[in-house]
């Protein structure tokens, strides 16, 4: 299982991020909803493959998408 997430886990990562964007591009109100979805599953891909560097740029996406999102709700 873990190599099976090691492999295929980026391929999905990469197809919700580009899906993130372009929802976030046509100011989609749930964009950011996904974006928070995927970094939880970047979260398991990091700590499977022990890609420890990657763990602040999780956490400031965490930030910036939990932020984007309830800036957007109230509107």
């Amino acid at each position: 299982m873990t190599e099976a997430i090691r492999i295929y886990l980026p391929w999905l990562l990469s197809a919700i991020t580009i899906w993130m964007t372009l929802l976030a591009g046509n100011l989609h109100r749930n964009a950011w909803l996904v974006g928070l979805g995927n970094q939880l599953l970047w979260l398991i891909w990091i700590v499977v493959t022990g890609t420890w560097g990657l763990i602040p740029l999780n956490v400031a996406l965490w930030i910036v998408y939990g932020r984007n999102h309830l800036k957007w709700a109230r509107r």
